[in-house]
């Protein structure tokens, strides 16, 4: 019993551990590495809580264990690979020589730590949010960070000239930098992705978006993954709408 009680704690420090090594790959622009070590992170992510739940060891330090882990790796490191793409659209490749760098440079890259400051609020609003115990009130720091990694995959593999041109421009990014921190902590309930029963009937939604989302994945590769987050929202929305009373 004493092993289980601190099965859950380790796996939410793997989490980190993986958050750390997402760190290290995305100073060095390493962001396919990077963007798998988040995936690991969140795979951890998801069954701490729920060994937790199976061993009845759910506890107030495994709570803030868990934001404390996801702040690196699903804060942290989206930020910092905003940042590096904002230097980017600056034509700078990564940061060697502050001193060169215009007042421009020098400060608006620094502004996709915005995700980071974002990524923080939600965590610290989630602990005391007694609403979120079923569903989420705003994107999930897991699924935003996924959103952000994306971005420089799909610059590096796509061939889509639009889709090049739009996230090699400051502005664009900029901007997607404060959506992503707006609807982090915006009032818009989305469904769960964690599993408490294996009825199909309670769990429609879920695997109805599991199964699209493989098929974004096998259509679009690494442009499928911001497009699930953005099928995640909007068929969130839609349950909403069709749910509520």
């Amino acid at each position: 019993m004493h092993i289980q009680k601190h099965i859950p704690n380790i796996i939410t420090l793997l989490n980190l551990f993986c958050g750390c090594i997402a760190l290290v790959f995305a100073f060095q622009l390493e962001f396919e590495l990077a963007f798998y070590f988040v995936c690991l992170g969140i795979f951890f992510d998801f069954f701490d809580g729920f060994f937790a739940r199976m061993f009845k060891v759910q506890s107030e330090l495994g709570l803030q264990l868990d934001s404390l882990a996801d702040m690196v790796t699903s804060g942290v490191v989206p930020g910092v690979v905003m940042f590096q793409m904002l230097l980017k659209s600056f034509g700078e490749e990564k940061v060697i020589n502050v001193s060169s760098w215009d007042n421009t440079v020098m400060i608006l890259p620094f502004l996709g730590f915005i995700i980071t400051l974002g990524a923080c609020f939600r965590l610290a609003n989630f602990n005391i949010d007694t609403r979120q115990t079923d569903s989420f009130i705003g994107l999930p720091t897991p699924a935003n960070a996924l959103f952000i990694l994306s971005l420089p995959l799909v610059l590096m593999h796509s061939d889509i000239e639009f889709m090049r041109n739009a996230l090699l421009n400051h502005a664009v990014l900029l901007a997607i930098t404060l959506l992503s921190a707006f609807v982090m902590n915006a009032e818009i309930p989305l469904f769960s992705l964690k599993v408490k029963n294996f009825t199909f009937k309670k769990n429609a939604l879920q695997i109805l978006f599991l199964a699209s989302s493989v098929l974004f994945i096998l259509m679009f590769k690494y442009l499928g993954i911001p497009l699930i987050i953005l099928f995640y929202v909007i068929l969130s929305v839609f349950n909403n709408a069709f749910t509520k009373k």
